[in-house]
């Protein structure tokens, strides 16, 4: 039996979860799924970041301890995931004393190995993605994924010694033991790792929201390295039981967090004398009207609003479909609603609902689909092989495509009538096919899929996908 670990990034729990955190989330859990089908021994973890100055400014504005803070965000993610039919097999929190405790393990290990000198930290540090920055990453002085100038720090610090890992991540990213994908994220990588890796940060001074560093408990450890951490923590390490999945067979995430999972991540692993993830695969950004995403331009698209107009399956369709793996997408409420009405409403819903009423007429129970055995689907596995999960959707529907014109072009609707004998074939035909379309469908839109067996079986049939406004 093959294993199969996947992993999204733990997610920073100082705001909601919004339709990126989604996009990854529904993403992973379609391969998960997919894998499962394939009786694959499956793990999928997500979970929370939940320590760092940023958590800690956010529950202090929201008069709450960091803790009760750290307790409600978790929630709100793990509502948002049950809402949109995401099956992880565990959920991590970093406030949980098994992580924490975990990862002075590892730093200890890694003070032990000489990884680890304490030195003194001046740069310029943004808050808002708990990173340190060079002068190149900013834009008019400014991070550029928040907006802001970064603050000037400086302070006493334990350093890791990433520059000398340097060469051999190098090496692992141009002979593909390490594989990063789109290619060009890669290339992105590698060039960044040619302008010299400096030693990173493994502790804050004046943070006292998070892990405490085993060999100095006047410091806590940096919130990304507690967080990268987590990929290993969650299967129980440092116990024998995580090497039934690890390392990680693919780690979904945007680009945003790239550089620090492909330099600093895969270093601690060398460092510790752990394998390397085999590869990351790395999306790109949702847009809305054209504009990113802010809650100050009031443009942001809420999970739960979009399970709320589209329904579950709805919901994981529409954000499945829109984003080429390494690609941006463009959306608006209005392009979602037109592709919803007519992808599942128009054309799968309608498919079906007009394949089961002409089969009634007929009297033709769902079992005899399986007279024929000719597939029409093919394709689409190879392409959700590939993390090409829209194109994988594209191959299906436009095989829908094709059984919808079958309709038309035979006028089905007459022939089962003039020819029976002729209208049966077709029909048969047509739900072997829609027998296909449930399978294909299982691991993206499982409710849906388990409908469509269901109307199958019973000869009854019922609207999957209400047209909405």
């Amino acid at each position: 039996m093959n294993k199969f670990y996947i992993t999204t990034p733990i997610y920073y729990v100082n705001d909601r979860p919004h339709i990126g955190h989604a996009y990854t989330t529904v993403a992973a859990d379609v391969l998960a799924r997919w894998h499962r089908l394939k009786e694959d021994k499956v793990f999928f973890p997500t979970g929370t970041d939940e320590h760092g100055a940023k958590v800690a400014a956010a529950a202090q504005q929201a008069e709450k301890s960091p803790q009760e803070f750290c307790d409600q965000k978790a929630q709100d993610f793990q509502r948002a995931w049950k809402s949109l039919g995401v099956q992880y097999d565990n959920f991590i929190r970093t406030t949980g004393e098994p992580h924490c405790l975990a990862v002075q393990t590892a730093l200890q290990r890694l003070s032990d190995a000489g990884q680890i000198y304490q030195g003194e930290y001046e740069g310029l540090y943004c808050q808002s993605c708990e990173q340190y920055k060079n002068p190149d990453d900013l834009v008019d002085g400014k991070c550029s994924e928040h907006q802001i100038a970064p603050q000037i720090m400086k302070e006493k610090s334990y350093f890791f010694r990433l520059a000398s890992w340097q060469t051999e991540l190098e090496k692992r990213l141009q002979n593909n033991e390490f594989i990063i994908e789109p290619e060009e994220r890669k290339n992105e990588v590698l060039s960044f790792i040619s302008q010299g890796l400096k030693d990173v940060s493994v502790s804050r001074q004046n943070v006292k929201w998070g892990v405490a560093l085993p060999f100095d408990k006047e410091y806590t450890t940096y919130v990304w390295i507690d967080a990268f951490l987590n990929y290993l923590t969650v299967l129980g390490w440092p116990e024998e039981k995580y090497k039934d999945f690890f390392p990680p067979d693919v780690q979904l995430m945007s680009k945003d967090i790239l550089r620090v999972h492909a330099t600093i991540w895969p270093a601690l692993l060398l460092a510790l004398d752990l394998p390397l993830p085999k590869k990351i695969y790395v999306h790109g950004y949702f847009t809305v009207d054209g504009q990113k995403m802010s809650k100050s331009l009031g443009n942001v698209i809420w999970p739960e609003d979009l399970v709320a107009k589209f329904g579950q399956d709805g919901a994981r369709y529409l954000l499945l479909s829109a984003l080429s793996f390494g690609q941006d997408s463009d959306i608006s409420w209005d392009k979602l609603t037109e592709k919803y009405n007519a992808d599942l409403a128009n054309n799968l819903g309608n498919l079906v609902s007009r394949v089961m009423k002409l089969s009634e007429n007929a009297e033709i129970k769902g079992g005899q689909m399986e007279a024929t055995k000719e597939k029409k689907l093919a394709g689409w596995e190879k392409l959700l092989e590939d993390f090409r999960l829209k194109e994988s959707l594209e191959k299906i529907w436009t095989q829908i495509d094709w059984a919808n014109k079958r309709i038309e072009e035979t006028k089905l609707w007459e022939t089962v009538k003039s020819d029976p004998e002729r209208g049966r074939e077709i029909l048969i035909e047509l739900l072997s096919f829609i027998g296909e379309v449930s399978e294909a469908l299982r691991p993206f839109l499982p409710t849906t899929a388990e409908k469509i067996k269901k109307i199958l079986q019973s000869g009854q049939t019922e609207i999957l996908f209400p047209k909405v406004l």
